[in-house]
């Protein structure tokens, strides 16, 4: 039996800002409304025709492995967390597979959105853990802006989120006390439909473009979210599952060096510090300028805490998600 650990991080965001003062041209709103319920302040938004939802996951894995220290080679398989894939099928996974120019290593696409990237990170522990794996490629990317109503009528959800991309590469540790010490999943469907997207397609046409072509006042292409009831349920979950890491390792709250929340929304962030006592430096948040980036928040502010140096050598960190499905996960790593 062997632990992983995360031997390269990476992250990847399009140069297209979009602040609340842009969106407020667009739609009925304002930088204060959108500050005081969620702390956004700017989210990053594609270029239609320049990014996708795969080439910002090889472009935040390419950075990953180059800092993991491993030839591109080295990888063993590969897992791809989003909710936002550029076709039905085939996933991404295969497809940063062919444009990283790896040998034909196994290709796993994990659909679980906000807690996808944790839940991506318990599947490679797992095949690391078991020996079946050396070294796992695990990745969060996600292109919102292609399928948001960017209207008034859209504005409780569009404001939220952001494009992005984030990566890390999981290898082998024979010392069991680093690494990866425990993940833990969770999830209740009954409230699938609180938080959902029921129509399709991000990859070639927008959801503008099918709707040019069908009825624009068919909403089941746009997201739908129930704020109150999933922020309600987000801060009780985040709480259980962080807890559940502790206890399982024995450890207490003050063993906790950096807590990487999903950054779904700054208010939840500031909710989960307040109640675990956590001052400001044992939280990274980074909504405030990428947005919710679903899969991809988790890395990319693991990435930039870790490029801060608020991450060192012997540290504890937790990383806790909650999201649509309703899933949530956490998982609690010895730096």
């Amino acid at each position: 039996m062997y632990h992983s650990k995360i031997s390269g991080l990476g992250f990847y965001v399009p140069s297209n800002v979009v602040t609340n003062d842009d969106l407020s041209k667009i739609m009925d709103t304002n930088d204060e409304w959108i500050q005081e319920r969620t702390g956004i302040q700017e989210r990053r938004h594609i270029e239609k025709g320049k990014d996708t939802t795969t080439s910002m996951g090889v472009k935040a894995a390419q950075i990953a492995i180059e800092r993991s220290g491993i030839a591109k080679a080295d990888i063993d398989f590969i897992v791809f967390a989003t909710l936002s894939p550029d076709y039905y099928f085939p996933g991404p996974g295969v497809l940063v597979q062919r444009d990283l120019g790896l040998k034909t290593v196994g290709a796993l696409d994990v659909r679980n959105q906000c807690s996808g990237f944790v839940y991506a990170l318990s599947v490679a522990d797992q095949y690391i853990k078991t020996g079946m794996y050396k070294n796992v490629l695990v990745i969060g990317s996600e292109v919102h802006s292609a399928g948001l109503d960017m209207t008034t009528r859209g504005r409780g959800v569009s404001v939220i989120f952001g494009d992005g991309a984030g990566a890390a590469v999981l290898s082998r540790e024979e010392d069991l006390s680093k690494g990866i010490l425990s993940t833990h999943l969770h999830s209740e469907g009954i409230h699938a439909e609180e938080l959902v997207l029921k129509a399709p397609g991000m990859g070639g046409r927008w959801v503008t473009d099918i709707l040019a072509d069908t009825n624009a006042d068919d909403e089941s292409y746009f997201p739908y979210m129930n704020g109150q009831f999933v922020f309600k349920n987000a801060v009780v979950r985040f709480t259980e599952v962080i807890n559940e890491a502790l206890e399982t390792n024995n450890l207490s709250v003050a063993d906790i060096d950096m807590l990487i929340p999903h950054q779904a929304n700054l208010r939840i962030s500031q909710y989960i510090q307040k109640k675990f006592n956590l001052n400001d430096n044992q939280v990274h948040n980074n909504v405030q300028k990428y947005g919710n980036t679903t899969a991809a928040s988790i890395p990319i502010a693991l990435t930039e805490a870790w490029e801060q140096g608020k991450i060192k050598s012997g540290d504890t960190v937790v990383l806790a998600a909650f999201g649509s499905g309703f899933t949530w996960a956490s998982a609690i790593i010895k730096w």
